[in-house]
């Protein structure tokens, strides 16, 4: 009995050195677990830091590449122009702003004149820097007052916004999303085939009924024995050169030219005749023309037209004279 107890008294002690071992070690363990998940949650914020920098320099980086004022692509200009929102006009500008007696020193000025938008309060991070070279046009334009339409791409200006996980901006170029090709409709590209064939039959009936007007025209006129033809002249000039110095109804050499309010030249023979048959406008341009408003071109193009060199068209002359002497030599034939 004594040997009995003994043992049990040996087993209760070597469990209770069991449970204090396991005591002492215990409150080493969890410390050193919430060590390593510091760890990890200090690494996963570092990355997450790392990330979200990168994201914002790539977001830069692609504003780099837009236009503050309507967000189109610089790389859609062929030329790759910019100007920067915050720098100083240009001199092209500036001598435009002279001639109509405006003053702007820098481009936020007339940035808020025209499209109505303050720059002044612009951060690199969101907004972006350039602007383009169809947006310098609009101001271009909206100061000279060219009569020709002033084209902008959008309703209103960009809005921009901070970068985030749905940036429009950045969003395509880091994942690669791509745009899913639709099933081309059969009915939808039926009814485009009929609209271009009609479109082309309608073009082909205006060019036809152009190509009509001018016979019908130059019938009117009937002038070949009294102007001068292109072909006379001795020089092989461009072909648009040419134009510029004929007249757009007989389409020979102008001869005491006139001007119309629609800065259209014609011989002022032709254009009378025209103006009494078809009415009182422009066979060009159909705008309303009369022939008391018919004047004289500027005296510079005159100069040019009066040095222009052509062949005498009196058989057996071989002469080339200036067409400013080209009466007073005909009219020595005349003598003849």
């Amino acid at each position: 009995e004594s040997h009995r107890a003994n043992n049990d008294k040996e087993k209760v002690a070597a469990s209770l050195d069991i449970v204090n071992d396991a005591m002492t070690l215990m409150p080493q363990e969890p410390i050193h677990t919430g060590k390593n998940l510091n760890n990890g949650t200090q690494s996963t914020d570092k990355d997450a830091f790392y990330v979200s920098r990168t994201e914002i320099e790539a977001h830069q980086v692609n504003l780099q590449h837009l236009c503050r004022i309507c967000g189109g692509s610089f790389k859609n200009d062929p030329y790759k122009r910019s100007h920067p929102v915050h720098g100083p006009v240009d001199d092209e500008m500036q001598a435009l702003l002279r001639k109509k007696e405006r003053r702007a020193t820098s481009w936020p000025d007339l940035l808020n004149k025209v499209f109505k938008i303050d720059v002044r309060g612009d951060m690199d991070t969101i907004h972006p820097t350039n602007f383009c070279h169809n947006c310098w046009n609009v101001i271009q334009r909206k100061f000279s007052n060219v009569p020709c339409e002033v084209y902008f791409p959008r309703k209103g200006t960009m809005e921009w916004h901070p970068h985030s996980m749905s940036c429009d901006i950045c969003g395509t170029s880091s994942h690669g999303v791509k745009r899913k090709k639709q099933a081309p409709n059969s009915q939808v590209s039926k009814k485009l085939r009929i609209i271009a064939e009609r479109a082309r039959k309608i073009m082909y009936a205006r060019s036809r009924k152009q190509v009509n007007s001018k016979s019908i025209m130059k019938k009117i006129t009937s002038c070949q024995k009294i102007h001068l033809s292109t072909k006379m002249l001795t020089v092989d000039y461009p072909a648009d050169f040419v134009k510029s110095i004929s007249c757009q109804i007989c389409e020979h050499i102008l001869a005491d030219p006139v001007e119309t309010t629609c800065k259209h030249l014609f011989c002022r023979l032709c254009i009378l005749k025209c103006l009494k048959v078809i009415g009182s406008y422009c066979p060009s341009c159909r705008y309303p023309c009369f022939p008391t408003e018919l004047v004289n071109p500027v005296k510079s193009f005159l100069s040019i037209l009066n040095t222009l060199a052509v062949r005498c068209p009196v058989k057996d002359c071989y002469e080339e004279v200036t067409l400013g002497k080209y009466s007073h030599h005909l009219s020595s034939h005349k003598e003849k």
